[in-house]
């Protein structure tokens, strides 16, 4: 029996027009099996060579062996229901449950912490979607980390920026690469280890093709049911690592938390609720 479609569609890492495909296919497979290729990308909105790479990237010799296979493979449901809306929290849920079930061991994690509050100043990187990671993990270390340096410039600039970290005695990296990979990920813990830093790598899982280039690696998955990747997991990893560097720090990152409530206080900074 041909393999379940719904298991084809979750095993393969898609860019955003191929998942477009997949949940079309998902909601309308019956249907998709009397379809060409050029009307298939015209009801999954994406162009016909999106499909003929989809198609590829499943497996199939072509368009022709792909439709035999819609019509003859089982169409498992989903376990929960619901719409496309809630099947992706459930996706989130998932990945918080793993994430939930490897911090069951704390000992790497509060380890991996250690070595950030020691080392300063403490630079933190991403590149594209990743940015807005290493910006947020940044943010919420510098309430407790005295000097933390992000940098979301790829090239020169960020070599400048590291080896000006570097000169000032920095000794560890963070880099935040989520799907999908940027080629500035790669570049950018290779300089950092050929100047001898340590690198931190956090991800969507254990074994990539940028782990090679890392000394640690904390992952946390990332759920795909959307056209574009959710991080819930990853948030709640970064966050969970702030708050091991906290516990390492201890009454040096309690004075720094009331300091800045105090700062906040007299300068009128938030709101009052």
């Amino acid at each position: 029996m041909p393999r379940p479609l719904h298991d084809l569609l979750t095993a393969h890492r898609l860019t955003p027009a191929q998942r477009r495909i997949a949940s079309y296919l998902a909601d309308h497979a019956a249907d998709a099996a009397a379809l060409t290729s050029a009307e298939l990308a015209q009801y999954a909105e994406v162009s016909q060579p999106s499909v003929t790479r989809f198609v590829a990237l499943l497996g199939f010799d072509g368009y022709g062996e792909f439709r035999r296979y819609l019509r003859e493979a089982p169409t498992e449901p989903p376990a929960e229901s619901g719409n496309k809306f809630q099947a992706a929290i459930d996706a989130d849920l998932r990945t918080l449950k793993a994430l939930r079930s490897q911090l069951a061991d704390e000992t790497r994690l509060r380890t991996i912490a250690a070595a950030l509050m020691a080392g300063e100043p403490l630079i933190v990187a991403g590149y594209r979607v990743s940015a807005a990671q290493a910006a947020s993990f940044a943010y919420l270390a510098r309430k407790i980390h005295p000097d933390v340096r992000l940098v979301t410039d790829a090239g020169s600039v960020f070599g400048d920026a590291l080896r000006h970290a570097h000169r000032r005695g920095a000794g560890v990296m963070v880099l935040f690469a989520l799907p999908r990979y940027p080629r500035e990920s790669a570049e950018a813990l290779t300089q950092a280890r050929a100047l001898g830093l340590r690198t931190l790598l956090i991800t969507d899982r254990p074994v990539s093709v940028l782990t090679p280039f890392a000394d640690d690696v904390l992952g946390a998955g990332v759920a795909s049911e959307f056209v574009f990747d959710s991080h819930a997991a990853v948030v709640s990893l970064s966050v969970a690592l702030v708050e091991a560097m906290a516990d390492a720090a201890g009454a040096l990152a309690r004075q720094r938390l009331e300091g800045f409530e105090d700062y906040a206080a007299d300068q009128g900074l938030f709101l009052a609720e």
